[in-house]
């Protein structure tokens, strides 16, 4: 007799594949391929700094688990000769080679004073947007070796020429994980909205940018809002773009978010209605609709997300060679070129810009 699987053991098999889906690293690691094939030469070496609200080994290693300060490092990464947009090239078998691959060369552990410090040494003598900071903020599903290589990676790719920052918290890096990012991710607001504010006080800082993706959206906007709430909404007057990839927000949670966090940001969303995993993670929370999910051709969504005042940058159908379509950010020439253009808009132009933004939707 063939026993039938239960109709339990079905329900946790939906649930792992979907939250599979809600990976922030679903095209996998081994670098997003996608249908332009220009190639940027780098072999660039890139400093980036860590904020980190993961735990720290007495040997410098970074874990996945909840620290209970803020740690500090500094890490130095190799972008490879022939590197191509969008990829994080790294080897699928064998050794790893500089020429071919991103790479981790060293790592320096700082205190707080250390880390404000060294950044401010990088800013010293810089002009224009050169002096300003890019924090990313990576999503569920996301290991430490990951998010460092996808922020130099969106760097290069972006022509960003300020100082790249990575903020990481604690993700479990386990597609069957997701509560548990979720509880780490909202244990960490306090160490998010604290660097925010400490690098808004940074001599020499021009503007402090915020790209943040998936489940990290949700954790940059509620660090935010906490800063709104606390009087520093807008980081001492740093603050910059405000950049929302594939946002895992409920969409009236972003709306109660946006109320604190919009009178001081310029707020844009990168949406795409075929995102498979935020549609499944829409059904997993009772067909709630998703901020990163948006169907900018249904004039009631349109209409709705217009209101608030945010652009946003419709990545629908844009072919990356990835299934799930939830890394098209990182991925497509377009969407990086657009990163990119908020980046180097000067900070008079991107005011300005503000005022009639309200109702644009830009189909890549």
């Amino acid at each position: 007799m063939i026993r039938q699987p239960s109709s339990h053991l079905i329900k946790l098999s939906i649930v792992g594949i979907a939250l599979m889906m809600l990976s922030g690293c679903m095209s996998g690691f081994t670098g997003t391929r996608f249908t332009d094939t220009a190639e940027v030469k780098t072999g660039d070496v890139m400093p980036i700094f860590i904020a980190t609200s993961r735990k720290m080994n007495g040997d410098g290693s970074v874990t996945a688990e909840l620290s209970s300060t803020t740690n500090y490092l500094m890490n130095l990464i190799n972008i490879p000769k022939n590197h191509k947009t969008g990829q994080i090239e790294r080897p699928s078998f064998g050794s790893e080679s500089r020429n071919s691959h991103f790479t981790f060369l060293s790592q320096r552990v700082l205190d707080h004073d250390r880390f404000r410090a060294e950044i401010s040494a990088q800013l010293s003598g810089r002009v224009g947007t050169a002096r300003d900071i890019l924090v990313y903020v990576h999503g569920f599903n996301t290991g430490y070796d990951e998010a460092r290589f996808r922020l130099a990676q969106i760097a290069t790719d972006s022509g960003f020429t300020g100082v790249p920052v990575l903020f990481t918290w604690p993700s479990q890096n386990r597609a069957f994980a997701y509560g548990a990012d979720k509880d780490n991710a909202t244990a960490s607001r306090d160490d998010l909205t604290t660097v925010l504010s400490e690098l808004g006080t940074m001599p020499g800082v021009g503007r402090i940018h915020i790209l943040a993706h998936s489940m990290g959206t949700w954790l940059t906007m509620e660090a935010l809002r906490e800063s709104a709430i606390g009087g520093r909404g807008d980081l001492s007057g740093r603050l910059g773009e405000v950049m929302l990839a594939a946002p895992d927000i409920d969409l009236a949670v972003f709306k109660q978010q946006y109320a604190r966090v919009g009178p001081f940001a310029r707020v844009s969303i990168f949406a795409a209605a075929d995102d498979k995993a935020l549609n499944i993670s829409s059904v997993l929370a009772g067909d709630r609709q998703r901020v990163g999910a948006l169907d900018l051709n249904d004039k009631a969504q349109r209409d709705e997300i217009a209101k608030l005042g945010v652009r946003v940058y419709d990545l629908s159908n844009t072919d990356t060679g990835d299934f799930f379509r939830h890394g098209t950010f990182a991925a497509a020439p377009a969407a990086i070129r657009a990163i990119g253009a908020q980046l180097a808009m000067p900070p008079d132009d991107a005011r300005q810009a503000q005022a009639f933004e309200a109702q644009i939707f830009e189909t890549q």
